[in-house]
């Protein structure tokens, strides 16, 4: 993590914190954990350089044939608890995230970077109960005198639209099964 990435993360969580302590004027940064505390704390689980072929692209030379897309990821979680239990069942499991990424990346369906970063935070965030994420995805081979093009984007849970399924699909689930 650079020097930039330390400062975000510090004002980052400055500002949960202060949010969590009832200031007025600021906001939480991220959804409160499952036990409804806040702790103010972000732990980052990183994936860096992760390499993976995709067809992706407007130009007709790139949307027949798979060409690398390279990713680097941020996913931040309140307090991972895996620093105490030690236990892969409580943090972010990488291989599983690696294998998601394959799969996705093998049915996107999308032509922009900004498209394919959007599915990818969505699915940290929907399927890894990441809080925050960091996407850059890069295509290094795009221009013979340029190292990569790509984007970065940001995403916090409060961003991504609550799908009806959610707490109202769980209600319904068992209408009807108790008579009146």
């Amino acid at each position: 993590m650079d020097r930039i990435d330390a400062v975000r993360l510090a004002s980052f969580s400055a500002a949960g914190a202060a949010a969590a302590a009832g200031m007025p004027g600021t906001t939480a940064p991220f959804d409160a954990p499952s036990t409804g505390t806040l702790s103010g704390r972000m732990d980052i689980v990183f994936i860096e350089n992760f390499v993976g072929q995709t067809i992706i692209g407007i130009d007709s030379s790139e949307q027949h044939v798979p060409q690398p897309v390279r990713m680097n990821l941020a996913i931040g979680v309140p307090a991972i608890r895996a620093c105490t239990t030690d236990r892969i069942e409580d943090t972010i499991n990488y291989a599983a995230v690696r294998s998601a990424l394959h799969a996705l990346l093998a049915s996107h369906g999308v032509r922009l970077l900004e498209a394919l970063a959007e599915a990818v935070a969505r699915l940290l965030i929907t399927e890894f109960g990441a809080h925050w994420v960091r996407v850059a995805l890069a295509k290094p081979a795009k221009f013979d005198d340029v190292a990569a093009v790509g984007v970065q984007i940001e995403r916090q849970r409060s961003d991504m639209p609550q799908t009806a399924a959610g707490v109202t699909g769980y209600a319904l689930l068992g209408a009807g099964l108790i008579p009146d």
